[in-house]
């Protein structure tokens, strides 16, 4: 089984991937240990992070916050995630 190491922030050279893994740790998501394995590619980790940001962030996009926290319970029930 292959074993993909997490990146501490200060391993990480790009400062914009950087401080998307602190924000990460501090905000406890996206999935921090997710964010330190994507930080081994800052491309990965930046299209990821746009893509979120994007879906989740309470001022962004056209979707209202409340039907986003709908929408984010019906996937995590639909899929018996316990997380």
């Amino acid at each position: 089984m292959a074993r993909i190491s997490y990146l501490a922030p200060e391993m990480i050279a790009d400062p914009q991937a950087r401080k998307w893994l602190e924000d990460a740790i501090a905000a406890g998501r996206p999935g921090p240990e997710n964010q330190a394995i994507r930080a081994h590619q800052p491309d990965v980790m930046r299209s990821f992070t746009s893509t979120f940001d994007l879906l989740f962030k309470k001022d962004a996009g056209t979707v209202e916050w409340e039907l986003k926290e709908l929408l984010r319970a019906y996937i995590a029930l639909s899929m018996s995630c316990g997380y």
